[in-house]
């Protein structure tokens, strides 16, 4: 599936479930080395949970931001928070939250395992009573060179 159409059909959720749906700016110059199919994987997984699980006539917001070593693409919602006892299950296989129970469970623990193979990190911060930002944290390509160039002093790296 082309980038454009599944833009559009995220966009096409949000509007369904009367949700407002913003996506920031990036540096089209930044670089980041991962499979592709696992990071878009992995970013449509929680765009879908964030849809699905955000109240109606809410927001939905999909940032990305730069340091010099780093990449973090976050995606904010509005589902009210989890429990605190939840926290610690939500990236287990088979496990499903909410009321909605469609789907298999396994969409986190995918999205996780792939984004830890690709050198990255993905995490949820709560926030009580309003919602979840879901972070996928990446080593900048740039970065990821400049750690496996060999040093002055040890030529042999």
């Amino acid at each position: 599936m082309k980038n454009a159409t599944l833009r559009q059909l995220k966009v096409f959720e949000a509007v369904a479930r009367n949700l407002t749906f913003n996506v920031g700016m990036v540096d089209p110059g930044v670089r980041v080395l991962v499979d592709r199919q696992v990071l878009s994987g992995a970013i449509a997984n929680l765009l879908q949970n964030a849809f699905k699980f955000t109240r109606q006539r809410s927001h939905v917001a999909l940032k990305t931001s730069v340091t010099e070593k780093r990449v973090l693409i976050e995606i904010e919602d509005e589902c009210g928070g989890l429990p605190p006892s939840k926290i610690d299950q939500l990236f287990q296989a088979f496990r499903q939250h909410g009321q909605d129970h469609t789907g298999l469970g396994l969409g986190l623990f995918l999205s996780r395992k792939g984004i830890e193979q690709c050198g990255g990190i993905l995490s949820v911060k709560n926030i009580p009573g309003y919602g979840c930002v879901f972070s996928i944290e990446l080593p900048r390509l740039d970065e990821m060179r400049r750690m496996e160039a060999p040093s002055p002093s040890n030529p042999e790296h």
